[in-house]
């Protein structure tokens, strides 16, 4: 849904970012412009058993030992012993990222913890300590297992941490649905403040981005075995054969147009509204036709008063998958009709690779940058076009140009499919 007359704006005033190509705003901005990538070969999937070589892991932490006591962090932050025991790497990373977001908002305690701040989250747990957990129960007992061992690691560890730990006061939720669950989490956070509900959102998507969160995903034939980091992850060419994994997280600030003026804030860019819809067709591989993005994109423009002749980029969802790229570039072609040649699409998952139920957040929080910054992101690693992409405008490097309305594509298992549409404030 979208504002219309009399509905309050809603806008983003603030953002926190732990990626793979940057732990903050000016990091991660430039290597957007600079098309820098972050995917490497990935130590732990040496074992000649693997057949996936690359991943994205987030840079300045150190979370691979079981116990929380010999993880390491960044000097800027400090996180009480206390709070670690109840934190999987995914909601150490939320909760560093959420105290930048909150700085660079320029929230106080109060603006914080109050009956009109909430939270929306999206995150698949931490399986990793999960599978620990289980097994220890399984050898040593149930009463062997960790206090604390089920907030550490189920689906809801995100919220369930960052609500306690951060005293919210107002909505709280997680969603869960796989790689759209942060956009769909964004596009409930922007109702509730556009009906009067709330009038400061946080929306965070965060995961592990480690062995047990990416490899399950081999078995699946879903990721590049490429083993090349320059080209492993490559939307729209001819020769992706996958997406490259990757963790981290991004915190969203959403505010009300009326905070924003109390504050005096200025803000990155207006979330103008979103849409959504289902492909009803397989549980783990998108409509050929890109049926259900198509009808969320129409939906979203619908919400949000903009017709396609106003949309300058599109930042897709494009994982470097050989069925998933196409289906999107088939509904891209639905919806632009005759714009397909004008507006700039492109994939930033080329350099970031995929982050799962965190894409979502991550890129509408690249989109921000861009609306703020004046520039739209190449897509990065395309030797040869696939032919099925032909007719869209794909820039094969960052432009200097202002955009000022931009679509955030996200699609997940079961055919979930999300679309949100930004403009420049």
């Amino acid at each position: 849904m979208g504002h219309s007359s009399g509905m309050p704006k809603v806008f983003i005033t603030g953002l926190g970012f732990i990626t793979s190509i940057g732990n903050d705003a000016t990091t991660v901005g430039d290597s957007l412009r600079a098309l820098r990538h972050g995917i490497v070969r990935y130590p732990p999937f040496d074992h000649p058993s693997v057949p996936v070589k690359v991943a994205a892991p987030v840079r300045e932490f150190q979370t691979e030992a079981e116990d929380c006591e010999d993880w390491t962090l960044p000097a800027r932050y400090r996180v009480r012993r206390e709070v670690l025991r109840s934190l999987g790497p995914g909601s150490l990373y939320a909760h560093c990222a959420l105290l930048q977001a909150i700085e660079d908002a320029r929230l106080t305690d109060a603006d914080v913890s109050n009956d009109g701040t909430g939270l929306y989250a999206a995150s698949a747990g931490s399986p990793g300590i999960l599978t620990r957990h289980v097994t220890r129960m399984h050898e040593q007992g149930v009463m062997r297992c960790p206090p604390l061992g089920i907030v550490a690691s189920i689906a809801g560890t995100v919220q369930f941490n960052l609500v306690a730990h951060f005293k919210i006061k107002g909505a709280s939720t997680g969603f869960s649905s796989a790689c759209a669950s942060s956009s769909h989490a964004a596009g409930f956070a922007h109702d509730e403040i556009a009906l009067g509900r709330q009038h400061r959102m946080f929306v965070i998507g965060a995961e592990d981005g480690n062995v047990e969160t990416i490899l399950p995903f081999a078995g699946m034939r879903a990721l590049s075995l490429n083993p090349d980091p320059d080209t492993a992850s490559r939307p729209f060419d001819v020769a992706r054969d996958g997406f490259v994994g990757t963790g981290g997280a991004t915190v969203l600030v959403l505010e009300s147009e009326a905070e924003v003026r109390r504050r005096g804030v200025t803000p990155y860019c207006e979330l103008l509204g979103w849409g959504q819809a289902s492909d009803g067709h397989n549980v783990a591989i998108s409509h050929p036709e890109g049926a259900g993005l198509a009808h969320a994109m129409r939906r979203a423009l619908q919400a949000s008063g903009r017709t396609t002749a106003e949309v300058d980029h599109i930042n897709a969802h494009a994982t470097s998958t050989p069925i998933g790229d196409i289906s999107e570039c088939r509904a891209l072609h639905a919806v632009l009709g005759a714009e397909a040649a004008r507006v700039a699409v492109s994939s930033t998952k080329a350099l970031t690779g995929h982050g799962l139920s965190l894409a979502g957040a991550m890129e509408t929080g690249f989109c921000a940058l861009a609306l703020r910054d004046g520039f739209i992101p190449g897509s990065a690693h395309i030797h040869q076009l696939d032919p099925a992409c032909a007719g869209l405008n794909i820039p094969r490097v960052t432009r200097p140009t202002a955009p000022r309305v931009v679509l955030n594509n996200s699609s997940g298992f079961g055919g979930a499919n999300v679309c949100l549409v930004l403009q420049r404030a």
